[in-house]
């Protein structure tokens, strides 16, 4: 059974659907490659999934503490490569002030974002460059 229905809405937009709840996500292409830019490119969400993703595990990893991750933000840099065009680095920085002065735990809090499975998918030659301030 599919997961996402997606359709291409013209003009270098697409629109997929969540099947299982029904939200939508446009994507555009980006302005240095044709596009408008008004919207999440596709390699933008590749970026944005590899740290949702990273963050999910680490809120299971904490929610077994007991520690609420609430209030942790972080930033995510996408390096093009131009030839052949695709994602060369990803970069993200992960802050959390209100983070516990535990470093066993943070430690497994590290590894368990090195290990989500969309770091586990993604090309071994796309750099996943991480800095945590906690």
């Amino acid at each position: 059974m599919p997961t996402i229905k997606s359709s291409y809405l013209g003009k270098l937009r697409t629109e997929s659907e969540h099947l299982g709840s029904g939200e939508k996500i446009l994507t555009d292409a980006p302005k240095d490659n044709n596009g408008k830019g008004e919207a999440f490119s596709p390699t933008d969400l590749v970026s944005s999934a590899l740290a949702s993703c990273m963050v999910t595990i680490m809120g299971i990893v904490a929610n077994r503490s007991n520690i609420d991750l609430e209030g942790m933000t972080w930033e995510v840099t996408k390096v093009m490569q131009s030839d052949p065009r695709k994602i060369k680095e990803i970069i993200i920085d992960f802050h959390w002030d209100n983070a516990p002065n535990d470093s066993v735990f943070l430690k497994k809090l590290k590894n368990a974002a090195k290990t989500c499975p969309v770091a586990l998918s993604l090309d071994p030659q796309i750099s996943q460059t991480l800095t945590f301030h906690f």
